[in-house]
């Protein structure tokens, strides 16, 4: 139970939330993470309940964008699947550069489809030479008659093989501001999915490469200003941490729930285990620190809904916080449960693998201390 308050009508979505999480998404976790598929029931399931439709605008066929009641269907769908959990958070990403520098005419075309979750998206920006350091991608955009020819590849794309639209930043002139953010059709001639990665953990959604093979996207599928994509990716991660932030709160509050029911029933010297000093403070441990961790992730939603001046420095709090907080409690989750935590019939071994992963993408954790100290600085 937790002690933030949210109005009536969000708490009845938190437990519809919950309900299709144990329904729908519990009986698949451990088959995905095995597999590393993912169910092709999954994404009907979730436009089905309408997840999809939350981050869009009524206009084009979303139910939003209502970004609380969005990180709290994240949270709970990441209760029991991390990578379930990814496919919200992904589409999410995919759309918000869309919201960010989108003309009415590319929002009416992709965000119906994007919200009824008839087509997927995802954000290809990582290269090899360019994770934190997003201005050194070398995948160019070269200037033809009515558009513009993409070569080059990206890799450690989520829902790489899944997406049709792929919003892609190039290289089209020199330093930072030569950088320019595309909407490419994945269906389409010249770009295509490649090699899968293989992953420690969020099996169950795929992660791999992009190539591009002078891809031709027309003059009007450049999103916002030539030259100014940086911008765009920056705008558009500011958004999406707090998703990632919801996705690792889900997965702390789901290894505390596995650890704490383990630690009661499981007895040793006369006495459950959670009645034992040492145990009993991790579980305390853990509590505070998820609860602090929920303050953090619904405020930055709410500074995501309302544009808020200070949605930078939250949605990095918010993120470093919680993605620290998950991979401490779901360490300490296995501890709990000593021996069968570390074997893969218990949850919490595939929710210590998941949790790490949120300490790295959309940004590592020592990037989002760079953020929140640049503006400490500023204010």
């Amino acid at each position: 139970m937790d002690a933030f308050q949210l109005p009536k009508e969000l708490e009845v979505w938190r437990t519809d939330m919950a309900r299709l999480a144990q329904e729908v998404v519990a009986p698949l976790a451990d088959e995905m993470d095995e597999t590393d598929q993912t169910p092709t029931e999954l994404s009907a399931a979730f436009a089905e309940a309408g997840l999809f439709a939350t981050v869009f605008p009524s206009e084009y066929g979303g139910s939003g964008p209502d970004m609380l009641r969005f990180v709290l269907a994240v949270e709970e769908i990441a209760k029991v699947s991390a990578a379930a959990a990814l496919m919200l958070a992904i589409q999410a990403l995919g759309a918000f550069p869309l919201e960010v520098a989108g003309t009415d005419e590319q929002k009416a075309r992709w965000f119906p489809e994007l919200a009824a979750g008839s087509s997927l998206a995802a954000f290809a920006l990582t290269e090899p030479e360019a994770g934190s350091d997003v201005a050194a991608l070398t995948t160019r955009a070269e200037q033809v008659p009515g558009g513009w020819a993409i070569s080059g590849f990206k890799h450690y794309i989520s829902g790489a093989p899944l997406a049709r639209l792929l919003v892609t930043f190039a290289r089209t002139g020199e330093g930072p501001r030569g950088v320019t953010a595309f909407l490419v059709d994945a269906t389409r001639k010249g770009v295509w999915s490649g090699e899968l990665h293989r992953k420690m953990g969020i099996r169950g959604y795929p992660v791999g490469r992009i190539h591009y093979d002078r891809y031709v996207a027309a003059d009007e599928d450049v999103l916002g200003e030539v030259g100014r994509g940086l911008r765009v990716a920056l705008a558009t991660l500011d958004r999406s941490r707090p998703a990632i932030a919801a996705q690792a709160l889900g997965i702390a509050q789901g290894a505390l729930d596995h650890a704490l029911g383990w630690a009661r029933q499981r007895v040793q010297f006369g006495r459950p285990i959670a009645e034992q000093q040492g145990i009993a403070f991790l579980l305390a441990d853990a509590d505070t620190a998820i609860e602090a961790a929920r303050g953090l992730v619904y405020r930055a939603a709410e500074a995501a809904q309302a544009g808020s001046p200070e949605l930078t420095r939250l949605a990095a709090m918010a993120k470093l916080f919680a993605t620290d907080t998950a991979m401490r409690v779901t360490t300490d989750a296995v501890q709990i449960l000593g021996g069968p935590g570390y074997m893969r019939e218990h949850p919490v071994e595939r929710m210590m693998r998941d949790a790490k992963v949120t300490q790295i993408y959309e940004g590592t954790n020592q990037i989002q201390r760079v953020i929140i100290a640049r503006a400490m600085l500023r204010r």
